[in-house]
C-alpha cells in the first residue's frame, strides 16, 4: 500500500509544482502584452517579475520551522490557496501596484510546493532514492516552464492573458483541494488516515536555533548555498523573463519564435533532470563532480547572450538553448547536498534556507538586469544589444567565479546526513 500511496502522492504534488513553475516563468511570455497593457517600462518589469522571487525567497525563512513542526500537507494546502488568489489579482490588475501585489502572492502560495514535497519524500523513500526522485519531481515540475512558453503565448492570443491567469486560479484551487484530501506526511498518518501531522518532537522547538547555528558555521552550507544563488540566477534570467525580450528586441524574433526557443529550455531542463540520476552514476557517484561539469556547461553556453547568439542559426540558437536547459538540470543537486548537512528532523530547515539564496539569486538577477537595461536610451525597436549585452554579463560573471571556488572545495561535502 506504501508503495502505490507514496506514488500517488508524488504526481499530485509533481502537478502542484507544475503550476507553480508555470507562474514563476510566465513572464517572458506575458511582458509584451503586460507591458502594453499597462505601460511598464523596463525597470518596472523587472521589480514585477523580481517582487515574485523576493516574496518566494523571504518566505523560505520561516517555512522550513513551519515544514518541520505542521508537516508538508498543511503548508502546501495552506499556501495553494493564496496563490490561487495571487493569480487572480494579477489577472484583474489595472496598474504597476495592483500587478506587483499579485506577482507578491503568487511568490508567497508558491513557496511550499517543492521544499513541502521534499521534507514529505524524506519520509516516503529512502535516503539513496531522494536524489533521484527529486530529480524527477521537477523533471514534471517544468512541464509547467513548457507550458508557460508557447501554450501561454498561444492561450493570450486567444483568450489574453488576463483570462488565462484567471483560468490557472481555478485549475490551482482545484488541485490544492485534492492534494489537502489525498496526502499524507507520513506513512504512520496515511494507515490511520489522521487529518494533522504528527506532533513535533520535544527536542524540535528548542533546537532550531541550534541548527541554524549549525548551518551558518558550516563552509559546505555557504557554499551551496551561493551555487545556488549563481546558478538559478542563470536560468531564471533567461527562462523567466530577459530571455523573451532580448529575442524579440535584439534577435529580431517575434513572439511566436521567441516562444518556441524558451520551449527548447523547458524540455532541456526535463531532460536533464530524468538524466540526473544516469549521470551521477556514470559520473561514480559524486553530486558534487556532477554538479560542477553541469554548471560549466551552462557557464559556456551562456556566453552566447554576450553576442554570438545574434550570428548563428535559429537552429544553432536552439540547440544552445536545449543545452543550457539540460546542463542546468545538475542544479538539482544542491537538494541533496543541502539535506546531508543537518539531522534527517531538520531536513526541511536546511533544504528552505538553501531555497532562499536560490530564489534570491532569481530576483536580484532580474531586477539588477531591469535596472541595467533600463540605462541606455530605448529606441522604436527596443533596447539596444549593448544593453542586453551587459546585462546577462552580470548573471555569467557571479556564476564563474562560484562555479571555482565550489570546484576547489568539494570535500567538505557530506555523503550522508549526520547522526540525529
Amino acid at each position: 500500500m506504501h508503495l502505490t500511496q507514496r506514488w500517488k502522492m508524488f504526481f499530485l504534488l509533481a502537478g502542484m509544482l507544475v503550476i507553480s513553475m508555470f507562474y514563476r516563468v510566465s513572464m517572458a511570455v506575458v511582458s509584451f502584452d503586460l507591458t502594453t497593457d499597462l505601460g511598464l517600462s523596463a525597470a518596472e518589469l523587472g521589480v514585477i517579475s523580481g517582487v515574485f522571487f523576493y516574496a518566494f525567497a523571504c518566505a523560505q525563512i520561516p517555512l522550513g520551522s513551519l515544514l518541520d513542526r505542521f508537516g508538508g500537507r498543511v503548508m502546501i494546502s495552506l499556501l495553494g490557496v493564496v496563490t490561487a488568489g495571487g493569480s487572480l489579482l494579477f489577472a484583474l490588475a489595472s496598474g504597476y501596484p495592483q500587478a506587483i501585489a499579485g506577482r507578491a502572492l503568487l511568490g508567497l502560495g508558491t513557496a511550499s510546493v517543492l521544499m513541502g514535497s521534499l521534507k514529505i519524500y524524506t519520509n516516503w523513500f529512502p535516503p539513496q532514492e531522494f536524489a533521484k526522485v527529486s530529480g524527477f519531481m521537477i523533471a514534471i515540475g517544468n512541464l509547467g516552464s513548457v507550458g508557460a512558453t508557447k501554450p501561454l503565448a498561444y492561450a493570450i492570443r486567444l483568450f489574453g492573458w488576463r483570462s488565462t491567469f484567471v483560468a490557472a486560479s481555478c485549475v490551482q484551487l482545484a488541485l490544492t483541494l485534492v492534494v489537502y484530501l489525498i496526502t499524507r506526511d507520513t506513512p504512520a498518518t496515511a494507515e490511520t488516515d489522521a487529518a494533522a501531522p504528527p506532533a513535533p518532537t520535544a527536542g524540535n522547538k528548542g533546537s532550531i536555533f541550534q541548527v541554524w547555528m549549525m548551518l551558518f558555521a558550516a563552509p559546505a552550507f555557504w557554499l551551496v548555498s551561493l551555487m545556488a544563488f549563481f546558478w538559478y540566477a542563470n536560468y531564471m534570467v533567461l527562462l523567466a523573463l530577459w530571455g523573451g525580450p532580448y529575442l524579440r528586441e535584439v534577435v529580431g524574433l517575434d513572439s511566436s519564435a521567441a516562444s518556441t526557443l524558451l520551449l527548447c529550455i523547458s524540455f532541456g531542463y526535463i531532460c536533464g533532470s530524468l538524466l540526473l540520476g544516469r549521470a551521477i552514476d556514470l559520473l561514480g557517484g559524486s553530486l558534487t563532480t556532477t554538479m560542477v561539469i553541469g554548471q560549466l556547461i551552462v557557464l559556456l553556453a551562456m556566453t552566447a547572450m554576450l553576442g554570438p547568439a545574434e550570428l548563428v542559426s535559429r537552429t544553432v540558437l536552439a540547440l544552445i538553448f536545449f543545452v543550457i536547459g539540460l546542463a542546468s538540470a545538475s542544479g538539482v543537486i544542491i537538494y541533496p547536498l543541502a539535506r546531508n548537512l543537518v539531522p534527517h528532523r531538520f531536513a526541511a530547515t536546511a533544504l528552505t534556507f538553501v531555497n532562499f539564496f536560490l530564489l534570491m539569486g532569481a530576483a536580484a538577477a532580474q531586477h539588477i538586469m531591469g535596472l541595467y537595461i533600463h540605462s541606455f536610451p530605448r529606441g522604436p525597436s527596443g533596447y539596444p544589444a549593448a544593453a542586453y549585452h551587459g546585462a546577462f554579463l552580470i548573471p555569467i560573471c557571479g556564476l564563474a567565479a562560484i562555479l571555482m571556488f565550489f570546484a576547489g572545495n568539494r570535500k567538505r561535502f557530506r555523503t550522508a546526513p549526520p547522526c540525529e
